[in-house]
């Protein structure tokens, strides 16, 4: 006499309770194993802290800021990567045409100092640099056409950190412009807040 399986003995996990199949037998429920459930708990905890990140820096997408001056001056040559930037999103305001002509100007930016700092962070065991920090500053004023000080003369900086590997020099000295770039980029950016600050009657 042979014995046949019943299929209702089955390990209590892959019975969907209440489920019948096509010939009246309980189906076997889909069960996910620990590692589906861990990449779906990995992606949720990393949609998590990604939110937190954007919301903790304070970012923010940046539209033209308007200005209070019809017209702007900048001594900041217009062929230079600082002078084409200014004059970009100067010209995105839609409130504000560039002067070649400081006294034709309701206002005039002054770019008083522009300077690059690199210093060492850490060293490796062996004494070779591990990381460094970039450091960028700005120095600026802005006066009106009779030389009154809108903004006094105002310092701003930002810092990048990166690791170095002296067998990958071209590789790092890449990053390190890509890193001064991003640094100005966002001073001038700050620098546009500054002056869409300011309350100019003309």
């Amino acid at each position: 006499m042979s014995i046949r399986p019943n299929p209702d003995t089955g390990p209590a996990s892959l019975r969907a309770p209440g489920a019948i199949g096509a010939e009246g037998q309980p189906q076997a429920a889909i069960v996910e194993g620990p590692a589906s459930t861990g990449r779906r708990r990995l992606f949720m905890a990393g949609s998590v802290i990604a939110a937190m990140l954007l919301s903790g820096c304070g970012f923010q997408l940046r539209g033209p800021q308007a200005l209070s001056f019809a017209t702007l001056h900048i001594n900041a040559a217009a062929q230079s990567e600082l002078g084409a930037s200014l004059r970009r999103l100067v010209a995105t305001s839609g409130t504000t045409r560039i002067m070649d002509e400081a006294e034709q100007a309701d206002a005039r930016l002054q770019i008083l100092s522009s300077d690059r700092g690199r210093e060492i962070l850490s060293l490796t065991g062996a004494g070779k640099v591990r990381e460094y920090q970039l450091t960028q500053t700005l120095r600026f004023q802005l006066l009106d056409k009779a030389g009154k000080a809108l903004i006094p003369p105002t310092s701003i900086s930002a810092r990048r950190e990166y690791t170095f590997d002296d067998s990958q020099v071209l590789g790092k000295e890449q990053e390190e412009d890509l890193l001064y770039r991003d640094m100005q980029n966002d001073l001038v950016q700050q620098m546009m807040r500054r002056l869409a600050a300011v309350n100019h009657a003309g």
